[in-house]
């Protein structure tokens, strides 16, 4: 009997919450409609989708002196080709940006030479589709092949994309 009355008690008192948090919500539900009532809430939305755009807007690093030609700049990340330099052992990762200025078939994959207006650089990737003229951003590994001739170390940086 004592177990009982305990059930009891605890099916009122969790009743009584679930009508303390449905009356919550509908005073809730009722101040947000009567502060909306008599405005257009379209309004509301572009107003909304306006702040939106410039805050996007505002968070990123681009300036208008960024837009054009070749100053366009993906993010920080993008290393210049002329700080790509020609040490066997680097083999770091980096991003260039640039545009295509020839292009060569391989047996299974294509190289293209990528110019960023501070140095060129070719780029081995399995993309076979990118045009001269072309803007490209491009992840890759520096490599170095050695070409030693005469007495003369001839090598050449390239990239192998990721």
């Amino acid at each position: 009997m004592g177990t009982d009355l305990i059930k009891l008690a605890t099916k009122q008192a969790v009743k009584q919450k679930f009508a303390q948090s449905v009356a919550f919500m509908q005073q809730t539900r009722n101040l947000s409609l009567s502060f909306l009532s008599g405005h257009n809430i379209v309004s509301y939305r572009l107003g909304l989708i306006f702040l939106l755009v410039v805050g996007l807007c505002s968070c990123g690093s681009l300036t208008s002196s960024g837009l054009n030609g070749t100053n366009f700049k993906i993010g920080s990340n993008v290393t210049p080709i002329r700080e790509i330099k020609p040490e066997q052992d680097n083999q770091a990762t980096v991003y260039i940006q640039g545009q295509v200025e020839k292009q060569a078939p391989l047996m299974k994959q294509w190289a293209y030479q990528i110019n960023d207006s501070t140095g060129k650089i070719w780029v081995i990737t399995n993309q076979k589709n990118l045009a001269k003229g072309a803007q490209v951003v491009i992840k890759g590994k520096i490599r170095y092949q050695s070409i030693p001739l005469g007495g003369k170390e001839l090598g050449e940086v390239y990239l192998e994309e990721e």
